[in-house]
């Protein structure tokens, strides 16, 4: 059994490893920076899909066993144009809500409180689901873990199950903070980790657990997510 200061000693000599790890990726950006007065926080790099973005932004998604009803593309919320999207299964129907990257500066802030705001929700059952995506459906292939944020909102005449996240190319999360490190990371190799805001709803009766909601939601967020992967990102 592992003591508690082996348990200690080891924790330690990880947060060192990934100190020196961080040092030497700032410190081989800093040297050229240096040299050339051009550094990768004023002068990022350009983002490279921004005609997909901005296609998606237009035409939306096409998602595999999901018929599209309804496609509105200029949607103001909380100042910003979403594409909006009605879809429907034989089982269910749900609403894309879908704000692409519009420009190298523009960066994830308040997407989710513009939301509720628009729609006046009142919240509650709030919780994070976590949900894989494979691309390449063979045995020991990568795979890109996402996690989403999970609740029930509420107005005056429906109840609706939600699920909420950024994604980007390599993964997804609903904070704001997750993405910011992605494309920190990605600005220290030259790249940007290019994003787009996801709100899936789903109409449920007002009485019912929220859990009943969550295998469509799930399954349309994988769905959501992959494409993006392959088409967008």
């Amino acid at each position: 059994m592992i003591s508690a200061r082996k348990l200690l000693r080891r924790y330690q000599l990880f947060k060192i490893i990934v100190i020196m790890f961080l040092l030497v990726l700032v410190g081989a950006v800093a040297i050229p920076g240096y040299s050339t007065g051009r550094w990768p926080w004023t002068n990022p790099p350009e983002v490279t899909n921004l005609k997909q973005l901005k296609t998606l932004r237009q035409n939306g998604l096409t998602l595999p066993g999901w018929e599209v009803i309804r496609v509105q593309n200029n949607v103001l919320i909380g100042g910003h144009k979403w594409l909006v999207q009605e879809i429907k299964n034989p089982q269910t129907m749900a609403i894309l809500l879908m704000l692409p990257q519009n420009g190298p500066k523009d960066q994830p802030q308040v997407e989710w409180l513009d939301i509720k705001g628009f729609h006046r929700w009142q919240i509650d059952a709030d919780r994070t689901l976590q949900f894989i995506v494979n691309l390449n459906p063979v045995p020991n292939a990568k795979t890109t873990t996402i996690k989403a944020r999970f609740f029930r909102s509420r107005t005056a005449q429906h109840t609706f199950a939600v699920l909420q996240w950024y994604a980007w190319q390599n993964g997804g999360s609903p904070a704001t903070s997750s993405w910011f490190w992605e494309d920190s990371m990605a600005r220290l190799l030259n790249r940007r980790a290019s994003w787009v805001a996801v709100c899936i709803i789903v109409p449920i009766e007002p009485d019912t657990d929220i859990k009943i909601a969550e295998p469509i939601l799930k399954s349309l967020g994988e769905i959501v997510q992959a494409k993006l992967m392959a088409e967008t990102f």
